[in-house]
């Protein structure tokens, strides 16, 4: 699945010369916390964000420095922040450095660049031009119509469970192949054995969720603490 299969095609947008009100307007009356800045020609040049507008001279929200703190930061940091809390254009407070994705962008180089941007939302441009914008509600719409889409699990017999869940298991880097058997009576799953970390527990027990013909999953695993030694039996 790529950006252009699940990206909002119908963009609502500022321009550079618009005020920082109107630019807020925008984001409340479409319930938005994110604007992309455009040119003349529909060219992404920035964007601007619920962030840019929180510290601002109207709503005293303004940063104040003591005096030794302002001779080790420097005028010109000084003066940027003024800009920031006085400003009245959106082309005077927005992000111009902006990262964009194509339609063609898996959405796993797209999840990826907005946790290392730690950004909300990215333009879809063709060229500059932009055609769409992919967001996190994007992702989370994408996946419940995948879930809805998958429906109902095809039926399996207990020893096809068992031999997938190991198989599965041992695919697994965090897998505890040596350590744990399974038991699957009537489409339950059974789990026995140890694991050397708790976490390990919850992730065998999504694994064997997944797989068709599980209808529930029965927990024995015991914790072997790995500093002690000491076996700590499940609940």
């Amino acid at each position: 699945m790529n950006a252009g299969d699940i990206m909002t095609r119908q963009v609502v947008t500022t321009t550079p010369d618009a005020t920082i009100a109107a630019a807020a307007r925008l984001m409340l009356q479409n319930r938005i916390s994110g604007l992309p800045v455009v040119d003349g020609g529909g060219n992404v040049v920035g964007v601007v964000t619920e962030g840019d507008l929180l510290r601002r001279a109207e709503t005293g929200t303004e940063r104040r420095h003591p005096r030794w703190v302002e001779l080790l930061i420097g005028p010109g940091r000084l003066a940027d922040e003024y800009v920031g809390t006085h400003a009245r254009k959106v082309a005077e407070v927005m992000t111009d450095d902006v990262t964009c994705v194509a339609p063609q962008t898996p959405l796993s180089n797209v999840v990826s660049l907005m946790e290392k941007r730690h950004v909300k939302r990215l333009p879809v441009v063709e060229g500059k031009r932009l055609v769409g914008i992919v967001s996190r509600a994007n992702l989370v719409r994408a996946l419940v119509n995948t879930l809805v889409d998958q429906g109902p699990k095809q039926a399996a017999s207990d020893a096809e469970i068992r031999d997938r869940l190991l198989a599965e298991v041992k695919r697994q880097p965090w897998g505890p192949r040596y350590s744990i058997e399974v038991e699957v009576t009537d489409g339950v799953v059974n789990l026995y054995g140890s694991i050397m970390d708790e976490r390990e527990r919850n992730a065998l027990i999504v694994l064997a969720e997944n797989l068709d013909g599980v209808k529930a999953v029965q927990d024995h695993l015991a914790w072997v603490e790995p500093v002690s030694g000491f076996v700590i039996p499940a609940n």
